[in-house]
């Protein structure tokens, strides 16, 4: 029995549960028996990436005359969510798909389109967006990297960091000041393609807490060379509101991972509560272990309901930067509670990394950070009081 009892919301149509069984196929086909060593290596091989190209799992909800998928946002849902229920989370696929590509197809001018979805669909790109540097965290109004003109190129300078698909990406959106004098006002997006240019560098793949499985890393940007034809868009000084417009779908991503998360920890903690014995009795039999389960299913009903409402407003074009912010901090605090209280329930083996939960435990934390830290969410709620 699933997790919860809320009822398939009404934009989960015939076609999108057709979609999510072929892609759980997949999934459970390719990439859940090399969950561990792509976790024991720090990046996911990048044999899966052509085979999810192939598959039609990339770019899913990019129209089908750039390659795509010609699916909409509900089908990178079905994607978040598998990829979560299924402990293959590390993946970067859903960056690839859901944020990066949605740049070029939003912002980019249509040779831009044409010249780089076809490569993100098939694969042959894997994506990645630099924002973060050292010194910068959520401030992306300081970032220091810089993009400057020299004739017909831009000359790339900077560096960054915590960049998710860092160590395999060959495609990568970089935030960079075109106009160092103009604040944010300056900023532009430009891409590079590293295997065209010199003067790039990949640093460390960083040795992070949880999400082990994705190769988070540092770049260096020393003197790279793009053509003018990689600023995406049709002019300098974009890139600010360009980052901003992607924002709420961003911060509703992380939403529905974490809710993926929250449905997975509770249905292996129910399933191991009712195996495990203490004092002669089930675990599930205990008073404490029933009132605990109680308020975390609840707490994750009143979650997958508002994932749930939340979902319908963005298919309908009406999510807007408020609710997004309200999706990311509600559900990955709820997130961490539910989890913290599951690996409780483990005992001492919930402590154990052979245990999915201790990885949910460890992988969870940084939902609260990425995307905007949850403070960040709360002075952007506090705007619409």
């Amino acid at each position: 029995m699933a997790a919860l009892q809320v009822e398939s919301p009404a934009w989960m149509d015939e076609d999108l549960k057709i979609f999510e069984g072929e892609a759980r196929k997949f999934l459970e086909r390719e990439c859940v028996p090399h969950a561990e060593k792509w976790i024991k290596q720090q990046h996911v091989d990048r044999a899966a990436w052509k085979k999810a190209g192939e598959a039609g799992l990339l770019c899913a909800s990019t129209p089908e005359q750039y390659g795509g998928a010609g699916g909409t946002f509900a089908h990178e849902a079905v994607l978040i969510d598998l990829l979560g229920k299924l402990g293959i989370d590390g993946w970067g696929l859903v960056l690839h798909n859901a944020i990066v590509a949605p740049y070029i197809f939003h912002c980019g001018t249509e040779e831009q389109k044409k010249r780089w979805l076809p490569r993100l669909a098939s694969g042959d790109l894997v994506a990645a967006i630099a924002m973060t540097e050292p010194g910068t965290g959520s401030d992306l109004q300081s970032v220091k990297t810089t993009a400057r003109l020299d004739g017909n190129h831009y000359v790339i300078n900077g560096s960054k960091t915590f960049i998710t698909n860092g160590g395999t990406a060959n495609f990568i959106i970089v935030v960079a000041k075109t106009d160092p004098k103009q604040g944010s006002k300056g900023t532009s997006l430009v891409v590079v393609e590293t295997d065209e240019v010199q003067g790039f560098r990949r640093g460390r793949v960083l040795d992070k807490v949880g999400q082990k499985a994705n190769d988070t890393a540092e770049l260096f940007f020393d003197d790279v060379r793009v053509p003018t034809s990689n600023l995406l868009g049709v002019g300098e000084g974009q890139g600010f509101i360009q980052l901003m417009q992607q924002l709420p779908q961003e911060r509703l991503i992380i939403a529905l991972q974490g809710m993926a998360v929250i449905e997975r920890a509770l249905e292996l903690t129910t399933a191991y509560v009712k195996e495990r014995k203490a004092f002669g009795k089930q675990l599930i039999e205990f008073q404490n272990t029933q009132f605990k389960l109680a308020e975390c299913k609840t707490e994750a009903t009143v979650a997958k309901v508002f994932c749930n409402h939340l979902m319908d407003l963005h298919l309908r074009g009406k999510l807007d930067p408020f609710m997004a912010s309200m999706a990311k901090l509600w559900l990955t605090e709820v997130q961490c509670r539910v989890v913290d209280e599951c690996l409780q329930l483990h005992g001492g083996y919930g402590y154990m990394n052979e245990y999915p939960i201790a990885r949910m435990y460890a992988d969870s934390r940084v939902q609260k950070i990425y995307g905007g830290t949850n403070e960040i969410m709360k002075l952007l709620i506090a705007r619409s009081l």
